[in-house]
């Protein structure tokens, strides 16, 4: 073979012995699971690349975008709302009482005249996902449109609100931590069309009468970004800012009945402990 053929060969017969490389068999490898050398994390007990740090516990997740991981709590999946109480109305007003709300074909719906509901089980730091649906029929407008709340520890509100083509201010529409922070976007969807909040909540903190760590949410309408790790400044009112008032580390979980008819369907809560197996979000 003359040059010219074996420098027009050449690539060929890389490209060949590439190949065959590429196909070999991979010899087995091992690296360290951790080191004992390695220096001090900046405010952590633990090293970096600790061999001795606590392994993150095994979760499997859902199968599906949405559906619970294995360790949630089902709060409500379509069919059993044996687990809700309804805040009571006239007589039994404030007093809990069996649930008047509908419950079918996968949903529990709010009713005219009926009070708000909330869990018999008690959460304080968690993750929550829940689906709504705002009414198809449009009977009002600004607040008297598929208005209810999500209410963590029955107290400190987002807002669940018909925010399609539907002017309010602008704390109070849906996604907002209601009366204080409006959401960053508006993704609302149709009404009668499903929507999701996923929620992250860090609980506040109480020494005696005093509070010590604040309340803070982190929320996403539809996959967006609604709230980062905002503060929450009291629980929720109506044209004041309402001040705090101490309550247990773990309350009920809460949906707002505002006399519309508002569709909640798939609602999970995962208890949510900190690094390292600690017992609460740091």
């Amino acid at each position: 073979m003359d040059r010219r053929r074996l420098f027009l060969a050449l690539p060929l017969l890389l490209g060949a012995a590439w190949f065959l490389i590429a196909q070999a068999p991979r010899k087995y490898r091992t690296a360290p699971v951790g080191y004992s050398d390695t220096p001090v994390i900046t405010g952590q007990k633990w090293k970096v690349h600790d061999i001795d740090r606590p392994q993150p516990p095994i979760v499997a997740p859902g199968a599906a975008y949405g559906q619970p991981p294995a360790d949630a709590i089902v709060l409500f999946d379509g069919k059993d709302a044996s687990g809700w109480l309804e805040s009571g109305r006239g007589a039994n007003r404030g007093k809990p009482v069996p649930i008047t709300w509908t419950v079918k074909d996968g949903y529990m719906e709010s009713n005219h005249g009926g009070g708000s509901v909330y869990t018999k089980e008690k959460f304080g730091d968690c993750q929550l996902h829940i689906e709504w649906a705002a009414p198809t029929e449009i009977d009002g407008d600004s607040q008297w449109r598929g208005n209810s709340g999500v209410l963590l520890m029955n107290r400190y509100e987002i807002q669940v609100l018909d925010s399609w083509n539907n002017k309010t201010y602008p704390d109070g529409q849906a996604g907002a931590i209601y009366g204080q922070w409006p959401p960053l976007v508006n993704v609302s969807r149709k009404p009668g069309e499903w929507q999701a909040y996923d929620i992250v909540f860090e609980a506040p903190k109480w020494e005696g009468e005093k509070m010590v760590k604040s309340p803070y949410v982190t929320v996403f309408h539809n996959g967006v970004l609604l709230h980062h790790r905002k503060e929450i400044i009291g629980p929720m009112a109506h044209k004041i800012v309402a001040p705090f008032k101490p309550h247990g580390p773990e309350e009920p979980f809460g949906l707002q009945n505002h006399d519309t008819l508002v569709r909640y369907r798939n609602i999970w809560m995962r208890r949510l402990k900190g690094y390292d197996g600690q017992p609460a979000l740091q």
